[in-house]
């Protein structure tokens, strides 16, 4: 199915699906498999919708409700003509048109409550989804977020789950209705005359081959139209993100073609999928046409016939509900098609929720306060150790409480992998590390992080007040602790120089203030968490000779009395650290303190006397 619908829809715009045929087994075996995915990703978004079971039975007693009243309509009216039209008697005339009135006005009623209290269980669910899905991410490793763009991400917290809302909106209702009235309508019409239902029903066989010749065909394609919505705002978050690093290389015409490529495809499956679709309700719409010029022609020759087999009445009964025989059929085929839009974006959500996330069965020590004695023991690890090996092999070292450690080494040589691994955001795969000789596997992670703090070489901000950025290290802290710990972090006359001071809103990422006042709230931040370890990542690179030493003189401030893992990049830090470890290539290679390596003259020396450092 999936070869030839390729072969069908590549050639007219040089279309190249994003699923490749190669990935794809074989029609037989891609069919079942999808088909199976549907029953999962609709009984998942069914088990959501449930939770609200109450209200879902209130609206699906209106929908029967409404579809017994949709039939009672035209039933009347023929029996209005047949019994005081055609005879001209107009006794009980007003009270079967009374009662007419009433159906018409319970059904407007019934149909709008049923709207009404569906769009609220839609927006409950869509809500408890996001919810889900956002708690989710929350709790999934660092690895998981190495491994995918933002941009694609936030699709799937958007748009794909926009889809899903849609869907539940507006669909769902016309499913059941659509059913309901269907049956409802067949029974009535055999009851009536089996005669002309059976005419009525010469189209559905070919309605049935049309809906499954277009669906086959457009299931792929809102897959792929959802993938590419996604590729496309990974690549928009990503050149938002890094749009100095464009300008600075002068790659905007690069990034427009790249842009205007993924815009292309995004495009051409969007067509395709709309265009597939749009079928349905034109193929409908003839079919319609085609069922009532039927029922009317043989039905009018019939009641010509005048044996009373099939009476005017009859005819105007058939003619409504043969438009209401194959309006839900039409119905069901146009949001078979958002439907399909909506699995498309519920099974790239619910992908997401079926990630593994960081399970901490570690057991808890009630340890709140840690001493913050580090010891590595032949660890090794690598990101990918079949395609790159490992990235530190067997590392060993001691940092006992309270003292400072400073990492020296090339890029690449497994500094930054140190850190990451001490604060368990990957998981070591030979070896051990202890903290106060408890092994971090028996640490829950919160328990872990909670005592520790990170500057890093970038700085990150949140679009809040300065207040705020701060008291992220510690939730709870008073006004008054914040401006203490930007005073000690040297960052307090900047501040209070800002439009608003600590009350000034910072922009996305703090682009209204320099590298430097940004390290500073870092710093503060840092401080007011009163970390028990302090992990330091090249905190003073890429500064001005000024800041760095405001920077440094509040580095010395955090780092008293603490135990500090430092990557040094300038040497202000080295020369204060106990011990500096020289790593290379993913191994420790020397250790001392800062004289001694000079004194040694090894790798150290030599990237001293180079002024690597």
């Amino acid at each position: 199915m999936c070869c030839l619908m390729q072969k069908t829809i590549r050639k007219p715009f040089g279309y190249e699906p994003i699923i490749k045929k190669e990935d794809i087994k074989g029609p037989g075996r891609k069919k079942k498999e999808r088909a199976s995915d549907w029953q999962t990703v609709l009984y998942r978004i069914w088990k959501l919708v449930d939770e609200q079971r109450g209200l879902l039975i209130a609206v699906l007693f209106l929908v029967l409700m409404s579809s017994i009243l949709m039939l009672l309509g035209p039933l009347i009216i023929g029996k209005i003509i047949d019994a005081n039209v055609i005879p001209m008697q107009f006794q009980g005339l007003g009270l079967k048109i009374g009662l007419l009135i009433a159906i018409y006005a319970g059904l407007s009623l019934a149909l709008y409550f049923q709207s009404f209290w569906m769009v609220g269980i839609a927006q409950q669910t869509v809500l408890r989804l996001r919810t889900d899905l956002f708690t989710h991410l929350q709790a999934l490793p660092v690895t998981f977020f190495d491994k995918r763009q933002h941009g694609e991400l936030m699709s799937r917290v958007t748009n794909d789950i926009e889809n899903v809302s849609q869907t539940l909106n507006s669909s769902f209702i016309q499913v059941f209705s659509s059913v309901l009235t269907l049956v409802g309508t067949f029974v009535v019409m055999l009851y009536l005359s089996p005669l002309l239902t059976l005419l009525t029903l010469i189209i559905v066989p070919v309605m049935f081959i049309a809906i499954r010749w277009i669906t086959r065909r457009t299931g792929l394609l809102f897959k792929e139209q959802q993938q590419a919505v996604g590729e496309l705002n990974g690549m928009i978050e990503e050149t938002i993100s890094g749009q100095r690093i464009v300008k600075a290389f002068s790659q905007e015409q690069r990034v427009l073609e790249e842009f205007a490529q993924k815009s292309e495809r995004l495009k051409r499956t969007g067509f395709w999928a709309l265009t597939y679709s749009g079928f349905i309700p034109k193929v409908m719409n003839m079919l319609n046409n085609a069922s009532f010029a039927i029922v009317a022609g043989v039905g009018g020759l019939l009641a010509l016939k005048g044996d009373g087999v099939v009476t005017i009445g009859t005819i105007v009964i058939f003619t409504e509900f043969a438009r209401q025989f194959t309006r839900p059929l039409n119905d069901l085929a146009n949001q078979f098609n958002t439907v399909l839009s909506a699995i498309a974006g519920a099974e790239r959500v619910f992908k997401i929720m079926d990630e593994t996330v960081e399970k901490d069965d570690a057991v808890d020590h009630k340890m709140t306060i840690l001493n913050g004695d580090v010891k590595f023991k032949d660890v090794s690890f690598g990101y990918d150790v079949e395609a790159d090996g490992y990235t530190i092999d067997r590392v060993s070292f001691h940092v006992k409480a309270g003292e400072t450690a400073a990492f020296v080494g090339e890029t690449g040589a497994g500094k930054t992998t140190v850190m990451q691994l001490l604060a368990r955001f990957y998981e070591i795969d030979t070896g051990d590390i202890f903290i106060d000789n408890i092994s971090i596997r028996d640490l829950p992670r919160k328990t872990l992080r909670s005592q520790m703090a990170f500057v890093l070489q970038d700085p990150f901000l949140f679009e809040a007040t300065v207040f705020e950025n701060i008291r992220y290290g510690k939730l709870d802290a008073t006004d008054d602790e914040v401006i203490e710990a930007a005073k000690k972090a040297n960052a307090h006359d900047f501040i209070s120089k800002l439009e608003e001071g600590y009350r000034t809103v910072l922009t996305a990422d703090g682009g209204e203030i320099s590298q430097g006042q940004k390290q500073l709230l870092s710093i503060a931040r840092a401080l007011i968490a009163d970390p028990v370890l302090l992990l330091l990542d090249e905190a003073t690179s890429s500064i001005d000779t000024v800041t760095e030493l405001a920077i440094q003189e509040a580095l010395d401030r955090l780092m008293e009395g603490r135990t500090s893992i430092v990557i040094a990049h300038r040497l202000n830090t080295v020369r204060k650290a106990d011990t500096v470890y020289v790593m290379e290539k993913g191994k420790l290679i020397e250790s001392g303190t800062q004289s001694d390596l000079i004194e040694k003259q090894g790798v150290y020396f030599t990237m001293l006397k180079d002024s690597a450092y």
